[in-house]
């Protein structure tokens, strides 16, 4: 059964810090280290996503900014890659262990809502049992290390409320600080957070002295990257512009909810459908019932702001925890007929939406990853379609460039059309190929293109636009990989421009985009 959680005295603080179940190690440990093996298998076997070669090449460019991320990933990747180069299963290890944390915090976040063990390894299941929860542990990106920092920070909230030691409130604010030097996402949660503790409590939750000494913290470190960004004209605050563009093709704002939702698995969204059910309708959790409104907050707020569908996912830990504690409660008051119809259908769903997981898994050799249908397909599965083709750009690329003149070489330079392009040459041809620079997103600010540049070989791109610049334009080489990501590695042309007629400072800003 589930127990009332301990409720603060008068004075705010707890009386007496209230009994848990124990924490069933090993009952998660079977969940934790399946998932962890999975993740580390499938670490290595595709190449490079795109944004991990971005990162790549943003780490040899250390800044205190930006256009569209803090500092953290691209001084991740370099320190992994210093350490390993050319290693997927190292560069990734930070996301690997995140995520395998993130599946413990789940069960010991049922554990703060008095779950014991059936409870605990439901909500493991549950997270871990999620294709996007779980898998997107297999690379290291932005999305990866935001969900599982906001887990942390998720579980040292809900600990307060029960334990009411600020000293917790502290180490969230901490989280929080390196958190904003991943992304921009987790100020929503905290504004979110706020509102829905002065309206359902715990009210005193915005009054504690070390959350805003932890707050300040937060301000101090963050201010480097802010001034980068004023210094360019906030490009990261223009990002969601472009964001809400992209997410016209997987439904735009009619399907964010459903689509939001669906992230947690077969197993986990149901799970978190019954944890916002029974954060805000059971007395037992009514302390806790700020969080469901906080995820409600947070729906609102990027469905408005045409934000990602995964942005709230770093909330989703707690709704399973919840959920499952709701579950195995449900499941220990009904008559015993309806407790083994509970438990037999939890139990097939789980087996069922574990082996959708391992079906998802990266297990299958290229030659038998068939390509996408559409542009819908492929976004959905970026994170497949965005690992190939990246030798092959190299490859044709350092072909062309070898095929100029000795005199056309002592000057030439690349300008690709995508970040992700230059990005694959930095890491691959960086030995081979002269200087690179693309206008795309956060390649655009590592540099401007020189006047005394002989031959230029433009990676895709437009004709037109080309020609706008140079009095030559000539295709000169071609890139259509089976497996890739349109534009990117397939039906991409290669072109010979020269005559420059404009000084690029003054057409570099124009053709700058995010």
């Amino acid at each position: 059964m589930v127990d009332r959680p301990a409720r603060p005295n008068g004075s705010g603080r707890h009386a007496k810090a209230q009994e848990r179940p124990p924490m069933a190690w090993w009952t998660v440990a079977a969940v934790a280290v399946p998932a962890a093996v999975v993740l580390v298998l499938s670490a290595s076997r595709y190449g490079y996503f795109g944004d991990e070669l971005y990162f790549l090449a943003a780490g040899r460019r250390p800044s205190f900014g930006y256009a569209d991320q803090g500092p953290v990933l691209p001084l991740l990747s370099r320190l992994m890659d210093t350490l390993a180069p050319g290693s997927f299963l190292v560069l990734r290890l930070p996301s690997v262990v995140l995520t395998v944390t993130a599946i413990v915090l789940c069960a010991m976040l049922a554990r703060e809502f008095e779950g014991g063990r059936w409870a605990q390894l439901l909500a493991a299941v549950g997270y871990a049992s999620s294709p996007f929860l779980l898998l997107q542990g297999t690379m290291l990106t932005t999305n990866a290390v935001d969900t599982a920092l906001w887990v942390i920070i998720t579980w040292l909230v809900v600990r307060w409320v029960r334990t009411r030691d600020d000293r917790l409130l502290l180490a969230a604010a901490l989280v929080t600080a390196v958190d904003m030097q991943v992304k921009w996402l987790i100020p929503f949660f905290w504004i979110a957070l706020a509102a829905s503790s002065l309206l359902c409590g715990p009210r005193e939750l915005v009054r504690r002295p070390l959350l805003w000494a932890g707050g300040a913290i937060v301000v101090i470190v963050t201010v480097p990257e802010l001034l980068w960004q004023a210094h360019h004209s906030w490009p990261q605050l223009k990002m969601g512009g472009v964001i809400g563009a992209e997410q016209g093709i997987l439904g735009g704002r009619l399907l964010f909810v459903p689509m939001s939702v669906s992230l947690a698995g077969y197993l986990g969204a149901l799970l978190l459908l019954w944890g916002l059910w029974v954060l805000l309708r059971w007395d037992a959790l009514r302390p806790y019932r700020f969080l469901a409104v906080t995820l409600l907050l947070l729906y609102a707020a990027f469905l408005l702001t045409g934000g990602r569908i995964y942005y709230a996912a770093g909330m989703y830990a707690v709704m399973i925890a919840a959920g499952a504690v709701g579950v195995v409660g449900t499941a220990e008051r009904v008559k015993p007929v309806w407790r083994w119809v509970v438990t037999a259908f939890v139990a097939v769903l789980a087996v069922g939406a574990t082996a959708f997981t391992l079906y998802s898994t990266p297990w299958r050799p290229a030659d038998q990853v068939h390509p996408p249908k559409d542009d819908a397909e492929a976004a959905i599965n970026i994170g497949v379609y965005g690992s190939f083709g990246w030798h092959e750009l190299t490859d044709e690329v350092v072909g062309v460039y070898e095929g100029l003149s000795p005199a056309e070489r002592a000057h030439a330079i690349i300008i690709t059309d995508t970040y992700w392009q230059a990005s694959a040459l930095d890491e691959m041809g960086r030995a081979k190929l002269p200087p690179l620079y693309s206008p795309s997103r956060g390649f655009g600010y590592f540099g401007t293109p020189p006047d005394d540049a002989s031959a230029v070989i433009a990676v895709g791109g437009y004709e037109a636009v080309l020609r706008s610049q140079f009095e030559h334009v000539e295709p000169v080489g071609k890139v259509d990989t089976r497996l890739g990501f349109k534009g990117n590695t397939q039906d991409v042309t290669i072109w010979k421009c020269s005559g420059q007629k404009k000084p690029w400072a003054q057409v570099w800003p124009n053709w700058m985009h995010l």
